[in-house]
């Protein structure tokens, strides 16, 4: 996976959390089926089907939806991709350095001192 394209891992992890979320919402779903068979009235009964079924639609619209934007994602990328690889690069041309005078600071510094040892002298 290493060698992969980044659009071809955004996909494949798509896959992952979308077969993951499935597999909650059938568990989920199985549960309140379960609780249903067990209701001792019709009507709890006929609520916790109910919340099965909107399990499993919720989930189903969830999965379409991250699936969705994972393919976006994955498609913007790969077209950058493309895009970056097809531009040709322009070699910029170095401007020459500017060469700045440079200053003899430590000469200055001891010019200084002289006069000032000179002024004390006197």
């Amino acid at each position: 996976m290493a060698d992969a394209d980044l659009d071809v891992v955004i996909r494949q992890l798509a896959r992952q959390l979308q077969t993951g979320l499935m597999t909650r919402a059938k568990e989920r779903r199985d549960r309140f089926s379960g609780l249903a068979a067990k209701a001792k009235g019709k009507e709890t009964g006929a609520r916790f089907k109910m919340m099965a079924k909107a399990t499993m639609e919720q989930a189903t619209a969830a999965a379409k939806r991250l699936q969705m934007s994972a393919d976006n994602v994955a498609d913007s990328y790969a077209r950058a991709m493309r895009l970056a690889a097809s531009t040709p690069v322009e070699a910029k041309a170095e401007k020459p350095a500017k060469e700045k005078p440079v200053k003899d600071k430590p000469a200055k510094k001891a010019a200084k001192a002289k006069k000032a040892k000179a002024k004390k002298a006197k």
